[in-house]
């Protein structure tokens, strides 16, 4: 490359940064106080993208019509932004985390579809900034409005230090960030504090999707790939920091741009195409830096909370009664239903297995992971490629595909275990991406965005009902092992674990090592539910190990609860059997879902299991009250 091209790359990647400064800061900003991971904040962006068009629309393509509506589409995104905290999430901050976390991954499901309503499935592009044409640098023509995205970074990042450090309201963030109880015992509003900082929070991410509406057209994807990005940012940086979100979008963005500019380069005799880690390159600089730098460039430890947290209740044995009937149920479910139900059933008993072995380390294993899809993902191409490009036959392919996605989580694990909390799921999500990525762009192998076809059973298994009943033992054997071992030594020493990670560790525990070995567990049975799922689709796609893939597991974990054994199978099987009768009846099933997990999150926090369990022993509490009387 030339000095000229390096320059011009280098403004490119910063003129990127500033959108991804934007929603990375209020993401961190709202992180660092209410310590909710808001999936919900790319969202926002989308949003603002949306009502910056049409606002341009309505109010003229003039310089004063187009600032205009990007002030005020920030704005407007900022009231939607307190609605939300207001009506939902002010509703659940004593709740689990993790109930958080689906309840604003409910509220994108919601948005998503009233975008699509309002706005309809196309890409919308915006015009380009009236008044601002090109200026020539280094003999190389670049926008002019890139120049100002250059220089409206710097100016955020000081007004959000200024506002931070020189008001009472920054002094109350900042405390609130350190220890939010002790905030609320001196007498500050904290419902008042929350929202306020959701509106700044809202507006910076608003003002992130209006300003590149001159660069990138609105669409109803931008949601989960700007949250992945921003997620990305905020945790190189460090939770909270908003410098270290701005100094993390600078070296993301920059590093995309250069790898679109080098292209490809010729390296000792092999082809290096660069231009295909644009895909990826965040999620290897996330990965690198957090092994390096565990609480990212400019984070800090979060600080131990000043009151322990509740021990979990314990894990109870499902009835050997309840499990007997349910299983003679599936048997007959061939005989006496028609072709639909047994498909459907199919595709519930792979995410069935799926789910419980997320909720494995999620629960009892006390490890949150946002890129449980990647075994998932790997085991189902690990079947397709067996069969198609090495020719083994379809059983054998089947045995092996577990293994290889166990061999995945060997490496990712011995990473993974070495963090905690919020970095660790980052960790998960960021080899999730990249094998994504590897997938996706591998065509010659892979098949690429095509996927793999013809991936079908042996001839003795042609039959959805003989298949059916393989599906059925297959993964109803996965979710028994993973139930014994629960109640094994070794599930014990995880729950241990666990709750106390230093009681564990003085007690001759090596707590890392039994992770590691969870890791290898839950990923190899992830990756035998893809196998099964794989032969029973016939086709595999990149979608089986992309981040919708890894937040549909989270959602049938959490709907079922936690802090049960059964709860994931119920989620799973509620999950993909609503998904799939709603999406035949209307277009907008993603909100009707939405609205769902919303009522579900508001009503049993503890999921459906949990909650069942406790109103029922609630009412045998009251029976045996009366009885007393």
């Amino acid at each position: 490359m030339t000095f000229a091209s390096i320059i011009i790359q280098l403004l490119n990647g910063l003129a990127a940064a500033a959108s991804l400064f934007l929603v990375s800061a209020g993401l961190s900003l709202i992180f660092g106080v209410t310590r909710i991971v808001n999936f919900a904040h790319g969202s926002l962006y989308m949003l603002g993208l949306y009502g910056a068009y049409s606002l341009i629309q309505a109010l003229g393509r003039t310089p004063m019509g187009f600032w205009t509506s990007v002030v005020l589409a920030a704005l407007a995104v900022g009231l939607v932004g307190v609605l939300i905290e207001v009506l939902i999430l002010r509703r659940i901050y004593k709740a689990p985390e993790l109930f958080q976390l689906l309840a604003t991954f409910a509220v994108v499901l919601v948005i998503k579809d009233i975008a699509l309503f309002v706005w309809g499935a196309e890409d919308l592009v915006g015009p380009r900034a009236p008044g601002l044409s090109t200026v020539e640098i280094l003999g190389r023509r670049i926008p002019t409005y890139d120049l100002l995205l250059i220089a409206i970074g710097p100016m955020v990042l000081l007004a959000m230090w200024l506002l931070l450090t020189r008001t009472r309201w920054g002094a109350l963030v900042r405390a609130a960030t350190q220890d939010r109880e002790m905030v609320g015992a001196l007498g500050v509003d904290q419902a008042k504090l929350f929202t306020s900082v959701f509106f700044v929070g809202a507006v910076l991410a608003g003002l992130g999707g209006a300003l590149q509406i001159p660069r990138e057209p609105a669409n109803l994807e931008l949601d989960l790939s700007v949250i992945a990005d921003a997620f990305v940012v905020t945790v190189v940086g460090g939770l909270g920091s908003i410098g270290g979100a701005f100094l993390a979008a600078v070296l993301i963005g920059v590093a995309k741009a250069f790898c679109i500019g080098i292209g490809t380069v010729n390296w000792f005799g092999a082809e290096i195409v660069f231009s295909k880690l644009t895909l990826v390159v965040e999620f290897l600089i996330m990965a690198i830096v957090l092994v390096v730098r565990p609480f990212g460039l400019l984070g800090k430890p979060q600080a131990a909370q000043r009151i322990a947290a509740d021990p979990a209740p314990p894990l109870t044995v499902p009835s050997w009664t309840f499990v007997l009937i349910g299983l003679a149920l599936l048997l007959v479910v061939p005989i006496a239903t028609d072709r639909y139900v047994t498909i459907l059933l199919t595709d519930i008993f792979c995410f069935a297995l799926f789910a419980v072995s997320l909720h494995f380390i999620m629960g009892p294993a006390g490890m949150v992971s946002f890129g449980h899809a990647a075994y998932f993902g790997l085991g189902a191409y690990a079947a397709g490629l067996l069969l198609k490009r090495a020719g083994l036959p379809m059983e054998m392919a089947l045995v092996l595909a577990p293994l290889v996605a166990g061999a995945f989580a060997v490496v990712y694990g011995w990473f993974c275990v070495r963090l905690s909390g919020v970095y660790l799921a980052m960790l998960t999500l960021a080899f999730a991406q990249i094998s994504w990525s590897i997938v996706f762009q591998w065509d010659s192998f892979t098949g690429g965005s095509n996927g793999v076809f013809g991936v079908w059973p042996s001839a003795w298994l042609a039959g959805k009902t003989t298949y059916y009943y393989l599906a059925l033992a297959f993964c109803g054997a996965g979710i028994a092992l993973l139930w014994r071992v629960l109640f094994s030594p070794f599930g014990y020493a995880l729950r241990a674990g666990r709750d106390s990670a230093l009681r564990a560790e003085a007690i001759g525990i090596d707590l890392r090592a039994y992770q590691w070995m969870a890791f290898v567990l839950v990923g190899a049975l992830a990756g035998l539910a893809g196998a099964v799922y794989a032969f029973s689709k016939g086709s595999i796609s990149p979608s089986t190990i992309s981040i919708a893939q890894s937040t549909d597991g989270l959602i049938m974990v959490l709907l079922g609860g936690v802090e049960t054994l059964t709860g994931p199978l119920a989620g799973a099987a509620i999950f993909t059997w609503l998904r799939d009768e709603v999406a035949r009846r209307t277009e907008f099933w993603r909100a009707v879902m939405g609205l769902v997990i919303l009522a579900i999150v508001l009503l049993f926090p503890q999921g459906l299991v949990g909650g069942l369990k406790a109103l029922t022993q609630r009412w045998r509490e009251a029976r045996s009250w009366e009885k007393t009387v």
